[in-house]
């Protein structure tokens, strides 16, 4: 018996495919088209304003120039080890040294450079706004007092935290055999500072709308403080806590990008700052594909943390919002 196509696609398929689909796809040509335009009609000191197929042509250049740089990389290694080996054949007992490759870092290193160190402040800055807001969102006097302090700080631009983290790390790590880069550390350090925020905020309003009528209940149960944090606290706040955490990793890649700029630490902001710098014919096309790389890999992180969120929370939905 064949099926009617009706039955095989109802009217609500194809509402989601027009939704999901057809509608980005539209909106996305439109944008194309409306950059496409608009681009020849704008000349820099640098020359036309790059459109998408001048921008697409410089992202395969920069694809290239990755493997090329691999390639370079992989030969250097490759007469260093025969080097090595010529030298061992003669005496055994000679020592031979392994020098790292020290070539210019590719567009794609670069992204790799900022994920690490964002990654690396929201963790930080997490491991400390979570506890923070747990406790000051089941203390109302704590919350009043600590509220102050936290709403003077929230609004305090990255430009300015960034010279204060530089002084203050070159003054404490000091080290012959650092374990980090101190840019690194200056930029992660920076990210934890401006991205903690939202998540302490928004960590202590859902602890602190707990239902009282569980309270009441762990009361009953006389459950010790940790567990009633656990089994209580964190799955009916979950969905604020992750509003915040969402929250802070966007402020977190938006402030990395400007550190790296500002402080032409390794990353994709430097990037750009070097281009800039560069005023090749070329420039713009890239300072481009790293605004589109920007914009796409902060989404990523946004939607890697909607999927963790509908895993360990109860709020199953929260990836469809």
């Amino acid at each position: 018996m064949m099926l009617s196509r009706d039955k095989i696609f109802s009217t609500e398929d194809y509402t989601a495919f027009i939704s999901s689909f057809v509608l980005p796809m539209v909106a996305i040509a439109i944008f194309l088209g409306l950059w496409s335009a608009s681009a020849k009609q704008v000349q820099t000191s640098l020359g036309q304003l790059p459109g998408p197929s001048a921008v697409f042509q410089q992202a395969s250049n920069l694809v290239d120039e990755h493997f090329a740089e691999r390639e370079k990389e992989a030969a250097f290694y490759q007469r260093q080890e025969k080097r090595n080996a010529a030298k061992l054949a003669k005496d055994p007992n000679a020592k031979v040294k392994i020098r790292p490759y020290t070539g210019k870092p590719t567009f794609f290193d670069q992204i790799v450079t900022s994920l690490v160190t964002v990654f690396t402040g929201f963790v930080l800055a997490s491991l400390i706004a979570i506890p923070v807001g747990i406790i000051t969102g089941l203390s109302n006097n704590l919350y009043k007092a600590i509220n102050p302090v936290v709403q003077l700080l929230k609004p305090v631009s990255p430009l300015a935290w960034l010279p204060i983290v530089t002084m203050v790390v070159s003054a404490v790590y000091v080290t012959d055999d650092p374990m980090f880069e101190k840019s690194y550390l200056n930029s992660a350090i920076t990210v934890m500072l401006c991205c903690m925020w939202p998540t302490l905020i928004n960590t202590a309003v859902g602890v602190s709308s707990v239902d009282k009528d569980l309270i009441n209940v762990s009361k009953v149960l006389r459950l010790g403080w940790f567990t009633k944090v656990y089994k209580i606290v964190l799955p009916s706040a979950f969905p604020m806590i992750f509003t915040g955490l969402r929250l802070s990793v966007s402020i977190g890649w938006m402030v990395l990008i400007a550190a790296e700029m500002l402080a032409q630490n390794p990353g994709l902001g430097k990037f750009v700052w070097d281009e800039f710098q560069n005023g090749s014919s070329n420039s713009l096309g890239r300072i481009m594909v790293a605004v589109i790389a920007i914009g796409f890999t902060g989404f990523l992180l946004d939607r890697g943390m909607l999927m963790l969120q509908r895993r360990v929370s109860w709020d199953k939905t929260a990836v469809l919002r």
